[in-house]
């Protein structure tokens, strides 16, 4: 039995008697082919199974019209919200979009990244993987003045586009709304601390207690990789303690939501015994019983924002090839946060 093969643009111009340039500048609306024949190639592509190959198409521009997105893991429903925004944003300029995620590995991105570079995609979109210290395998970006945006986990010295929220104020609001309720010893569940993002919620934590005059216990403080399983270990550990905490900011809702359940496991009352602050407003939050008070995070919206940055890059480099310059660009763009509360830190004071 013959193989089935791709119909090709001479296919066509062979059957329409046409020139393969004719039909090459047909299927891509070129102003010196008339309205008419475009259609009439388009629509016999069509009856053909004709599909362009847009990858070679790529290969020769030496770029696609593909956007990379390398994020942590699409299980996550900020991830996925993320990618939401990215991809509304894509595909109503035409543009395609390419999902990898790093599962938090290092090696995993590293390997990702250059994956995503040997497909020629246009641009990329990163959150960091929780494991990343070096950044230096997204250079080869920047040398080639691919525009990269570094989106929600950003690192912390590097010339290129970071759309965030800010990390800072959204940790000591968190961490205020559980001393307004009445806590007095708050512990902190956290992620990486080489993550920015970590780092600076735990900053806000630190000082917000401080403004309160109340003790930062280390011992109250954990570092873990924010699961839904850490967050039952850490909480557990916690409550375990001779003086256990009162309130808990966790950096995520996934790692909150472990915390309530085991609380509710042990028979504390939320929030009278322990008030629970969570993180990224996950339908989870709004789902478990009582509803985690949580920190806003306009996922979607940092996917807009971040898929415009790409465009608005490759727009102005197509105008004017000589900017924008390679590291020269270290353009921050934050976003608002918000405490939404609801009843697992409102004890009504």
């Amino acid at each position: 039995m013959e193989e089935s093969r791709d119909v090709t643009i001479y296919d066509i111009a062979q059957r329409m008697n046409l020139a393969t340039s004719t039909i090459s500048r047909a299927l891509k609306d070129h102003p010196t082919i008339s309205d008419k024949t475009i259609k009439k190639v388009k629509k016999v592509a069509e009856e053909m199974g004709f599909r362009p190959n847009i990858l070679a198409a790529g290969l020769r521009g030496n770029s696609t019209k593909i956007i990379g997105v390398l994020v942590t893991r699409i299980n996550r429903p900020f991830i996925s919200s993320l990618i939401s925004g990215i991809e509304e944003v894509a595909q109503k300029a035409g543009y395609s979009v390419m999902i990898t995620q790093s599962h938090d590995s290092y090696e995993d991105e590293v390997n990702l990244s250059k994956a995503l570079y040997d497909s020629r995609v246009c641009g990329i979109i990163c959150s960091l993987a929780m494991a990343t210290r070096d950044t230096g395998h997204f250079q080869k970006f920047i040398d080639k003045n691919i525009p990269l945006v570094f989106v929600d986990r950003v690192p912390k010295d590097f010339s290129t586009y970071r759309v965030m929220i800010d990390n800072y104020s959204a940790g000591y609001k968190a961490t205020k709304h559980l001393i307004e309720q009445g806590c007095t010893r708050i512990a902190h569940i956290t992620g990486s601390q080489y993550r920015n993002t970590y780092s600076e919620r735990k900053r806000g934590y630190i000082d917000a207690l401080l403004e309160a005059n109340l003790i930062v216990d280390e011992s109250l403080i954990t570092e873990t990789n924010l699961s839904f399983e850490e967050g039952e270990v850490v909480a557990n550990a916690l409550f375990d303690l001779p003086n256990p905490p009162d309130g808990i900011f966790a950096s995520n809702d996934t790692a909150a939501v472990g915390a309530i359940q085991v609380a509710k496991r042990r028979g504390l009352k939320i929030p009278k015994d322990i008030a629970i602050i969570g993180f990224n407003d996950d339908p989870i939050a709004s789902i478990i019983d009582p509803g985690l008070t949580t920190i806003s995070h306009p996922a979607v919206k940092m996917g807009q924002t971040s898929a415009k940055k790409i465009l608005n890059h490759l727009k102005s480099a197509k105008k004017n090839p000589a900017t924008p310059k390679k590291d020269d660009i270290t353009e921050v763009t934050f976003l608002n946060t918000e405490v939404l509360v609801r009843a697992s830190s409102n004890r009504g004071k």
